[in-house]
């Protein structure tokens, strides 16, 4: 069952009220704060460099945003984008915004590889049970992202 059976809540949700995210102040797992975005990582991931780009601005879709918060966001969407093809080494980037279950834009970039569990097809994160990094491996991804991108560890 989704949010959307309880209309109010889903309402809530959208407007920003009720969004975990608005009322946190950030997301959770921030390994960069970028110039209309927080880039979150996650030791829990479907894929190794999976990464989540989160909307400074409580939006729902990305046509709410004005025409220059856009922009802004597709610049740090370009530059997560270089930066994570160049840190995985992946074959391909997949990137996907839904919302469906936590209306605050974000897009979850998903690295490819060869011989990835959904090679030829859509990933299916749910499908994914055991951790994807090896002992320690998070970490060096998690601080070549940062370093990548010129920051400091959050």
């Amino acid at each position: 069952m989704s949010n959307w059976n309880a209309p109010a809540d889903w309402q809530r949700l959208c407007d920003g009220s009720a969004c975990p995210i608005c009322m946190r102040g950030e997301p959770l797992n921030i390994i960069a704060p970028l110039e209309a975005s927080w880039l979150t990582m996650s030791e829990r991931a479907p894929m190794r460099g999976y990464v989540c780009l989160v909307s400074r601005i409580h939006a729902v879709e990305l046509h709410d945003l004005s025409a220059a918060q856009a922009e802004a966001f597709m610049r740090d969407v370009h530059r997560v984008s270089r930066v994570l093809s160049a840190v995985t080494g992946a074959v391909k980037l997949n990137y996907e915004i839904h919302g469906n279950t936590l209306p605050h834009l974000h897009m979850h970039f998903f690295p490819r590889y060869v011989g990835d569990p959904f090679e030829g097809r859509a990933i299916e994160p749910s499908r994914i049970v055991a951790p994807v990094y090896a002992a320690g491996e998070f970490a060096v991804m998690r601080g070549r992202m940062v370093a990548a991108l010129g920051g400091a560890p959050r």
